[in-house]
C-alpha cells in the first residue's frame, strides 16, 4: 500500500491534471459516463441531506475536490460553508470558484485548522476508502467527531462490505462491521445507510466473477467518449430507480452518522 505522502502526491498530480468529475470519480470510465454517474449521486445526496434540515447550518465539507458537494450544500440552504482538501491544486481552484466560502488545505485525519465543536454538519464524500492506513482512518473519525457539535450529523460515502475487506495501493474497501465499530468508538451512531450507486460503479461487494465481468463490460462500453455517454444515458434511468428502491448496494453507499450528545 502507498504511504500517506505518496497518496497525497498521487491526488495532487491527478487533480492538477484533471479537475473534473473523472478526476475525482471513476477515471477509467471517462468523463461522459462520470457525468451521468454524478447526476445519480446528486439526487441521492440532496434527498438524504435534506432530511437533516441543514438550512442555516455551519457545514464542513472534507475532501472538497471540484466542489461538487459544496454546490449541493448551497442548494440545500446551508449557512456558513467551509471546505478542505489535502491537495493544493484543489484548494487554489476552489477558492476561485467559490469566493464566498473558506477553503484550507487539511487532511481528514488532521483537522487542526478547525476548532472543537465548530460545525453543525460535515460531509466526507469518496475520501475514507482512499485512506489505506487503518490508524489514520480511525483518527479521521475522531477528528470529524471533534469538530462537530454534539448532535451534529456526518454524511459520508463508503463501500461497507459484507464480504472480506479488499486492500489496494490507493484504496481499501472495509467491512460494514469495522466501519461501524470505528465510528462508534469516535462517538457516532449510525443513523441511515442507502445506496449511492448500484450498477454505475465497481461491484466491490459482489462475488469475484460478477465483479470482473461487470467491470469489464463497463470499461468496454466506455472505451470512447460517445459510447461512454450512451452507456451512462442507458443506465441512468435504471440506476435512479435502484437507488430509490434498494436497501443496500454492491458498491458505494451514502451513510449518515449522528454525533452523540
Amino acid at each position: 500500500m502507498a504511504r500517506h505522502s505518496e497518496l497525497r502526491d498521487f491526488w495532487e498530480r491527478r487533480l492538477e491534471g484533471d479537475w473534473t468529475e473523472s478526476g475525482v470519480g471513476y477515471r477509467a470510465l471517462g468523463r461522459p459516463f462520470n457525468r451521468w454517474m454524478y447526476r445519480v449521486r446528486e439526487e441521492v445526496f440532496l434527498r438524504e441531506a435534506a432530511r437533516l434540515a441543514p438550512r442555516g447550518h455551519s457545514v464542513l465539507d472534507v475532501g472538497s475536490g471540484t466542489g461538487f458537494y459544496i454546490r449541493l450544500w448551497e442548494r440545500l440552504g446551508a449557512g456558513d460553508i467551509t471546505g478542505c482538501d489535502m491537495t493544493d491544486a484543489a484548494v487554489a481552484r476552489l477558492r476561485g470558484r467559490f469566493p464566498d466560502h473558506r477553503f484550507v488545505r487539511q487532511d481528514v485525519s488532521d483537522l487542526d485548522a478547525f476548532d472543537t465543536d465548530a460545525f453543525d454538519t460535515a460531509s466526507c464524500m469518496d475520501v475514507l476508502f482512499h485512506i489505506t492506513d487503518d490508524d489514520r482512518y480511525a483518527r479521521a473519525f475522531r477528528e470529524l467527531a471533534r469538530v462537530l457539535r454534539p448532535g451534529g450529523y456526518l454524511v459520508v460515502s463508503e463501500n461497507c462490505l459484507q464480504r472480506p475487506e479488499q486492500r489496494g495501493e490507493h484504496q481499501v474497501n472495509r467491512t460494514l462491521e469495522w466501519i461501524g465499530a470505528t465510528a462508534d468508538k469516535a462517538g457516532f451512531d449510525l443513523v441511515r445507510r442507502v445506496p449511492l450507486l448500484v450498477l454505475m460503479n465497481a461491484q466491490v461487494d459482489s462475488p469475484l466473477l460478477w465483479r470482473k465481468l461487470w467491470g469489464g463490460m463497463l470499461r468496454a462500453a466506455t472505451i470512447t467518449a460517445p459510447t461512454g455517454w450512451l452507456a451512462g444515458a442507458a443506465l441512468y434511468p435504471f440506476e435512479r430507480s435502484m437507488v430509490r428502491t434498494r436497501r443496500e448496494s454492491p458498491t458505494t453507499e451514502l451513510v449518515v452518522f449522528r454525533m452523540r450528545d
